[in-house]
């Protein structure tokens, strides 16, 4: 070990945390969390004798590492997985199984959602979250915030007798309305997001409120939902943005450096376009504060005009983006991230110069991760030197630069994160639209049927096999004997 690592060693907070292990180059070669960041970051340079073949090539590697400290313990874990979903670093891929890897399931679309877990995520309109990479620290950490934000583990559908987990407060109460338990569910989310800090004042918000309306019993119970919260700290378990330096960044440095910023761009947004031919097109924005995804950011638009043209289902997207409505209430970007090349940039970079808005813009063409730059409207200027010493090279066509770097590079990794999120974040809509259509145009085409009707089928039974396979009587209890009857003789 270096003697400049050795001195740095001895600054280790005992704080929860996260911490960086990176290579002679500078590339993040393992990401991990620890309780105590003081103790666990000293382990890996004492006696290596108990050290497997692979824990002893990762030392070997160590150059120099960082952390940021978190404020608990669940904290550290949620910061880890995204970190490691950004930067993919070689140990960890090299040290996990994957058969390790687990995600958390909640499906928002039920009328009682559930909390799961599973190794295998599906297209099937849950949510996700993940994936983890220690099983066991995961369901202890959501069984601590199960005492806060109590939710069921397994669907409510015909179960009738009362749960000991309600007694415990881990289930939510029976009179508690399907709104109010998706609102708390929501803030679990939030949590798990790493929006600690609104999910704070939200709390406070409506104690105050439910206090002012002399709803005392509410307001206690806010009351001890945020001192619950508080009380993680001290849970022994085993992200935060709040904790994140931005000027210790080594990825939003770089793309400073390459484009010419005065500033490391705090704010990314991402933009993708999806559909079927035409048909269902969405789009997705992404957010991206100090190099950390920030879910509570995201927003997703469902174009005006069905059409096959990716130029102007971009324009109409970036146009309404930058509204003055939308500019007032998201704020400014730093840097807009568009996927895909010349043509996609090209119709962004068209859509604010419409409206006079001046925000850097650049693309990431998919078949060579190539970073697209217009050079006289992208609003940046490109730092060859730069590039040469990141071993890269330039390509200049017509009025347009494609920027080439290793696909191991800071910043390559997190371009590819903000737009594989951006990717995922508009399929994901566009499958749930898509899928809504199918279900819905099955009941539009039963006689008699409207779309209220319709919504109470969906609502109560979910899918349109779930109504095939009902019984008569529990659909007459929903729509009445000859609405069932009808329902049942045409599916």
């Amino acid at each position: 070990m270096k003697k400049e690592l050795q001195e740095k060693l001895k600054s280790l907070p005992a704080s929860p945390g996260v911490y960086l292990h990176k290579s002679a180059n500078g590339e993040i070669i393992y990401v991990g969390k620890a309780a105590v960041l003081k103790n666990r970051v000293r382990q890996y340079f004492q006696s290596s004798k108990d050290f497997d073949s692979k824990t002893k090539a990762l030392v070997a590697d160590i150059y120099d590492t960082d952390w940021i400290e978190t404020d608990s313990e669940i904290d550290a874990l949620f910061l880890e997985s995204e970190l490691v979903k950004r930067y993919m670093p070689k140990y960890n891929v090299l040290l996990r199984d994957d058969k390790s890897q687990i995600y958390i399931r909640i499906n928002m679309n039920d009328e009682k959602p559930y909390v799961s877990f599973t190794r295998n995520p599906l297209d099937d309109g849950a949510e996700y979250y993940g994936p983890y990479f220690n099983g066991f620290v995961l369901k202890k950490a959501m069984r601590q915030l199960r005492r806060v934000f109590p939710y069921y583990v397994k669907s409510q559908k015909n179960i009738n007798k009362l749960d000991l987990d309600v007694h415990l407060r881990l289930s939510p109460s029976e009179d508690l309305s399907s709104s109010e338990y998706k609102k708390s569910l929501r803030r679990l989310i939030g949590y798990i997001k790493g929006e600690k800090k609104q999910i704070f004042k939200q709390l406070e918000s409506d104690m105050k409120s439910a206090a002012a309306k002399h709803d005392f019993e509410r307001a206690t119970s806010l009351r001890d939902q945020i001192f619950n919260l508080k009380e993680l700290r001290r849970k022994i378990m085993f992200g935060d943005k709040e904790f994140l330096n931005i000027s210790k960044d080594q990825a939003l440095s770089d793309i400073s450096q390459l484009l010419g910023f005065k500033k490391n761009p705090g704010r990314i947004e991402g933009f993708d376009i999806s559909h079927m031919s035409g048909s269902n097109v969405v789009a997705s924005m992404v957010v991206f504060v100090n190099g950390v995804s920030n879910r509570s950011e995201y927003r997703k638009f469902k174009t005006h005009f069905e059409r096959n043209d990716d130029f102007a289902n971009m324009d109409e997207t970036i146009t309404r983006r930058f509204s003055e409505k939308n500019m007032k209430s998201w704020g400014m970007p730093d840097l807009l991230l568009i996927d895909g090349g010349k043509g996609q940039l090209d119709a962004a970079i068209k859509a604010m110069s419409s409206l006079n808005i001046n925000v850097p813009a650049i693309g990431l063409a998919k078949r060579e991760e190539q970073i697209v730059v217009s050079l006289e409207k992208s609003n940046v200027i490109i730092d060859q030197s730069f590039v040469s010493k990141l071993g890269g090279y330039s390509e200049y066509t017509e009025n347009y630069a494609l920027i080439n770097l290793e696909n191991n590079s800071h910043i390559i990794k997190l371009l590819q994160r903000i737009r594989d999120e951006s990717h995922r974040f508009a399929v994901s809509y566009h499958s749930a639209l898509k899928l809504a259509k199918q279900k819905s145009s099955v009941l539009s085409e039963i006689p008699g049927i409207g779309q209220a009707t319709q919504r109470k089928l969906m609502k109560k039974f979910g899918s349109v096999s779930a109504i095939k396979s009902a019984s008569q009587q529990d659909i007459s209890n929903l729509i009445g004997v000859t609405k069932a009857e009808i329902v049942k003789k045409y599916l």
